[in-house]
């Protein structure tokens, strides 16, 4: 049946142009149209995600054995003080995520075909947690980018996120308190914006009756977002009149050559654990993507992107191994200033879960399969290396389904994942 009305329509109000969604793709049908419930226990619960869009060198990165009894490998060296507060996953992917790079849009969200002419991406893991746990914190999430300007976050609607890049302006947002006047400049904004969202809601609803169907039930859960929106402007203008927390740290001074990966990651780092420190947020994202450009790193005369396609020449795997051996230090640092905090009757880190992977299983061969992946802290029995088939891997969606559950947040499915991570339990 042909639609009532104009798909590219708009919904105006004071200069500002809302545009209407597509109705007959609104939602995926993976994320699941039941409402998951939400069950605090009362204990702060936090994720931190980051992905390495050029992967790790697997032959260097799993170890030897599985379950408890494994050995580390040169990479999981750096890590070995955490062995027991981390678990690492090799044989695993996500389902029909393809496509090469194009597969680090899909790292959270697991949406298939990503390098396809018609791919439409879905919400990610951050985003959708941040529906249920979001509204505790003065942020809902923080979307950053280590390095260069892509990012893991992506909207209910398939929209990127853009990730935040100076870690100079992330301080001064989380930490920094402008003068009264510029606060009260900051609510009136937000008050304007809540004004015009009441406008476009009205003339919404003239719209709505246009409709019928499917199409109508469709617009309801677009409508309901964007109401959403207005209730997220309503608590930002009460987060305006708080103070900030204050901290210690100096503010950090950016680093502009694209270069320095591992000094760019390190900032990202330092700022994550500032952040969860002070509950400005418990939803953090960081993609650090890696260039053609040298890293100032010892030993290294080689583009980062170029020693990832070493094509198993020995030379360019070594210094690649060099760079991944840093990453590992850089995630050893974040994990172990988390690990320092006391909170409640554990650590920071216990309370938080930082998922550490790739969308790339082989860099080399543009191989999505075999994801790298290590899970440290919150609160999982940890320990273990769960080693899956290299050949049919198992699906990773599952690890996610298992971190939203330890959000507290009651749900068995998330994209293509339809059940809990097999051998990862809770403590």
């Amino acid at each position: 049946m042909k639609s009532p009305f104009n798909r590219r329509q708009l919904l105006r109000a004071s200069g500002v142009g809302l545009a209407l969604p597509l109705l007959d793709s609104l939602f995926p049908a993976a994320v699941g149209a039941a409402a998951p419930r939400f069950q605090s226990d009362g204990v702060p619960r936090r994720m931190v995600c980051i992905c390495n869009n050029l992967g790790l060198h697997l032959p260097h990165f799993i170890p030897e054995g599985d379950g408890f009894n494994w050995k580390p490998s040169r990479y999981l060296k750096e890590l070995n003080e955490f062995r027991n507060q981390m678990t690492v996953f090799s044989g695993v992917s996500h389902p029909e995520v393809d496509g090469g790079h194009p597969a680090q849009k899909s790292f959270l969200t697991c949406a298939p075909h990503p390098g396809g002419n018609s791919f439409k991406n879905t919400i990610s893991l951050d985003q959708y947690a941040a529906d249920f746990i979001g509204r505790e914190t003065r942020f809902p999430s923080l979307v950053l980018c280590a390095n260069g300007n892509d990012t893991l976050s992506w909207t209910r609607a398939g929209v990127p996120i853009p990730g935040a890049t100076r870690p100079s302006q992330i301080f001064a947002k989380l930490f920094l308190t402008g003068s009264k006047a510029e606060v009260e400049s900051q609510v009136r904004r937000l008050k304007h914006g809540q004004s015009i969202m009441d406008t476009v809601l009205s003339q919404a609803k003239q719209i709505e009756r246009k409709l019928d169907g499917g199409d109508r039930e469709k617009f309801d859960e677009y409508v309901t977002s964007v109401r959403e929106v207005e209730h997220q402007m309503l608590r930002q203008q009460e987060w305006e009149r708080k103070p900030k927390p204050n901290v210690k740290a100096k503010p950090p001074k950016d680093i502009r050559a694209q270069a320095d990966v591992i000094g760019r990651a390190k900032l990202m780092f330092d700022l994550t654990a500032l952040a969860l420190q002070t509950d400005s947020t418990r939803l953090i994202t960081i993609m650090s993507e890696g260039f053609f450009i040298v890293p100032p790193i010892e030993g290294v005369d080689e583009g980062y992107h170029t020693v990832s396609h070493h094509g198993q020449n020995r030379r360019k795997i070594e210094q690649l191994a060099i760079i991944e051996t840093e990453h590992m230090k850089a995630f050893a640092g974040l994990l172990e200033k988390l690990n320092a905090k006391q909170e409640q009757s554990g650590t920071l880190l216990d309370r938080t879960m930082v998922l550490y992977g790739s969308n790339m299983g082989n860099a080399s061969s543009h191989d999505n399969r075999n994801l790298p992946v290590i899970l440290a802290g919150g609160s999982f029995k940890h320990g273990q290396h769960l080693a899956f088939d290299q050949t049919n891997n198992y699906p990773l969606p599952n690890l996610f389904v298992s971190m939203l559950q330890r959000l507290g947040i009651e749900t068995d499915r998330f994209a293509s994942g339809t059940s809990t991570m097999r051998g990862l339990e809770m403590v």
